[in-house]
């Protein structure tokens, strides 16, 4: 692992690449408004050409590619990795590459610029002059930059899993993993642990998935059942047997040695105890929901739905809505804006209006991908027979409840 190359104190660090192309200065920047890798020295005619060049990440990283090293056992070959996503531009005269995801603490990274790539007068001309003296076209300016490790005390915690109900189905698909702050990324199967009544562990519950399901904040993970273990009729169930059994206990338990994106580790651990009930490989229907407040006309709010089974929180919370059916035919309809909750172990659906209700008709709108706890969404059950197959009762993209607002 490389040590760090700029001072602690130092919210922009400054890496200049020690090779023969003296002229160009790699800068990494990093705090807590943006991230970014700078290179500056570009003449003016190749920074002219490079605005107009094709904006496809594959040119770009041509010249300039940022990695994020893995650490490696004493002895061992460096597995390739490949380079960091991202967006490039010009921008102020420095060419600039911006990561999809923040510089996580305790990381090496490595940027690799190539002046011999730039078009213009300093790129193929320079690559055919060494063709003709016999000389091979210079190497790459290398930087590197690691931020430094956070010593201080811990601050980020398990805020809360998702589903909060203690009784949940057989085939329970997901869980839904909440921090205070954000985590770091990768390794995150050997912090979480599932046990049964007994206290033994459950073995390989997950499906550990390289690309892990974190929201773009960093500070909720999805964690998914092993489909195959749920759904019947497919081997690891028959070898395996199921993650739940029902009639029985577990606890979901998150190590207190989870690291966050400042490389401390979590403020303490958090268990989830919880029973299991019968498999549920019902639908749910929207029809079966209660309506049960609907708010007079100039009040606020809110307005409230009970479902009859508990729902997929972050589903339920952006694939539901509310619209007013527009009075004139042919209009399109008006989605209301406002703070949706969902509470009571999932159960129950709000929206508080950002204004007040207005006389008229209304409905609920509900996308038909909408899942409960086992991931049944409407009209198609996800735990199904696959030797008697499968087929969907609907084919509309949501389902509605008509109200009205008097």
């Amino acid at each position: 692992m490389f040590g760090v190359r700029a001072a602690l104190t130092a919210l922009l660090f400054v890496c200049v690449g020690f090779t023969a192309h003296a002229q160009y200065t790699i800068r990494w920047v990093s705090d807590p408004a943006q991230t970014a890798v700078e290179v500056e020295g570009i003449p003016r005619d190749v920074r002219e050409a490079l605005e107009g060049s094709d904006p496809h990440a594959v040119v770009w990283m041509q010249l300039l590619a940022v990695y994020a090293e893995q650490p490696v056992m004493p002895g061992a070959p460096m597995p390739p990795m490949p380079p960091m996503a991202g967006s490039w531009k010009m921008a102020k005269g420095k060419l600039r590459f911006e990561p999809r995801f923040p510089f996580t603490r305790g990381v090496a990274y490595r940027a690799e610029f190539w002046p011999s790539r730039l078009p213009g007068p300093l790129g193929s001309p320079s690559q055919l002059l060494g063709v003709l003296t016999g000389e091979a076209p210079q190497g790459p300016v290398i930087s590197f930059f690691e931020l430094p490790r956070d010593k201080t005390t811990p601050t980020t915690t398990v805020m809360q899993i998702y589903p909060t109900s203690d009784l949940l189905p057989e085939n329970q698909l997901k869980f839904y993993v909440h921090f205070s702050g954000s985590m770091s990324r990768g390794g995150i199967y050997e912090y979480v642990q599932l046990r049964d009544g007994e206290g033994k562990i459950v073995d390989t519950p997950f499906l550990e998935l390289d690309e892990e399901l974190w929201d773009p904040t960093m500070t909720r993970l999805t964690l998914l059942i092993d489909p195959g273990r749920i759904k019947r009729g497919v081997k690891p169930l028959e070898d395996m047997g199921p993650v739940f059994e029902a009639g029985k206990n577990y606890t979901l338990s998150i190590k207190a040695t989870w690291r966050d994106a400042d490389g401390r580790p979590l403020k303490t651990g958090f268990e989830k105890a919880f029973r299991i009930g019968p498999a549920d490989r019902t639908p749910p229907d929207p029809k079966r929901w209660k309506i049960t407040y609907v708010p007079p006309a100039g009040s606020p709010g809110p307005f409230i739905v009970q479902f009859d089974e508990p729902m997929d929180r972050a589903l339920a919370l952006r694939l539901i809505a509310v619209e007013r059916v527009p009075e004139q035919r042919g209009a399109r309809p008006q989605v209301l804006d406002g703070e949706v909750t969902v509470d009571e172990q999932e159960r129950r659906w709000m929206l508080m209006p950002v204004g007040p209700w207005r006389r008229g008709s209304y409905r609920l709108v509900v996308a038909t991908t909408i899942e409960d706890l086992a991931g049944n969404n409407i009209g198609k059950t996800f735990d199904v027979d696959l030797a008697a197959g499968a087929q969907r009762q609907s084919q509309a993209s949501s389902a509605s409840v008509p109200f009205e607002v008097k």
